[in-house]
């Protein structure tokens, strides 16, 4: 409740009054969504149901309302759209998972007392400055760069992984398994793991900072290890912010550039002019994306631990 009755007068609460705090943060993201960003949503949508023709002369779009064929084409007739969409989606869950324990990982160690704590933590902190738009581009346009990939890859006799030997020799070994083939995916995309992990690093540090130390003091009187620490105090106290870094790395993981179903709707879309289906595929991605948050978020958020 919001209001409460004082002296026959209606007040605020102190729940109410934050909440009109919140709402008033709220409030410019509001104005600008329904000014600049509700128009092209509903008009994108009307595109997805319509052939978009270009009307050069009128300079504006044309639309033919052809029902669900665009839909039907991009599930049912378009073989690439479907394929790159269930591997991007299985490669999220191959990802995300790595990077959630890798950033807490580097965040535990970031958190101890170490001399050059600071140049550290920013050395951890540059993947966020690489992985930026223009640092991409830079890396997947530059002639050079890509021509020593090529040369790289060429003259690797263990075709560029890293646990190439390791695994033939557990395979031949009879000692491979499904969870051992995850583990040499994981080590052999660790670079892409580092350079997603600064964001929730930062986070999962500034959540263990938020921890009272004196509750360690008192676990460590009582004889608790560091190991029943972690999972007794440190793990429940940064859950959490556990369910905000696994949504964040979902959204960031299906909107980076070298997604393939996002580039085979920017070059419908953008290069080849078919409007219509470009939008089509746009939204069937987003509403997919949308179902997976809402699965994570209703998985984890029961097991998620909220402390005052």
């Amino acid at each position: 409740m919001y209001l409460i009755k004082r002296n026959n007068k209606l007040s605020l609460t102190l729940e109410g009054k934050n909440a009109i705090v919140g709402y008033l943060f709220l409030l410019p993201f509001i104005i600008g969504f329904l000014a600049f960003m509700l128009f092209p949503i509903l008009e994108s949508l009307n595109m997805v149901f319509s052939d978009v023709r270009i009307d050069s002369d009128k300079h504006k779009f044309n639309m033919i309302p052809i029902g669900l064929d665009n839909l039907n084409k991009a599930l049912n007739v378009d073989p690439q759209f479907r394929r790159f969409l269930i591997e991007e989606i299985t490669r999220m869950l191959l990802i995300v998972p790595a990077i959630i324990i890798f950033s807490l990982f580097v965040a535990l160690i970031l958190n101890q007392e170490f001399k050059a704590r600071g140049l550290v933590r920013a050395i951890f902190f540059l993947p966020v400055i690489l992985s930026s738009g223009v640092m991409i581009g830079l890396e997947t346009n530059n002639s050079l760069l890509n021509s020593m990939a090529d040369i790289i890859k060429e003259g690797n006799l263990m075709k560029s992984s890293v646990t190439k030997v390791l695994e033939d020799i557990l395979v031949a070994e009879g000692a491979a398994s499904d969870f051992m083939g995850y583990i040499f995916k994981i080590i052999n995309q660790i670079y892409a793991i580092a350079m997603a992990s600064g964001i929730q690093i930062i986070i999962f540090l500034s959540a263990l900072q938020t921890i009272p130390p004196s509750m360690f003091e008192a676990a460590k009187i009582e004889g608790a290890t560091s190991w029943e620490c972690f999972w007794k105090i440190t793990f429940p106290m940064v859950s959490s912010l556990i369910l905000v870094n696994i949504v964040y790395s979902v959204v960031d993981y299906f909107i980076r550039t070298d997604n393939r179903v996002m580039a085979k709707i920017n070059q419908t879309t953008l290069k080849d002019l078919i409007y219509g289906y470009g939008t089509a595929m746009a939204w069937i991605y987003f509403l997919a994306v949308i179902a997976i948050i809402g699965i994570v978020m209703g998985i984890i958020s029961k097991r998620v631990y909220y402390y005052e």
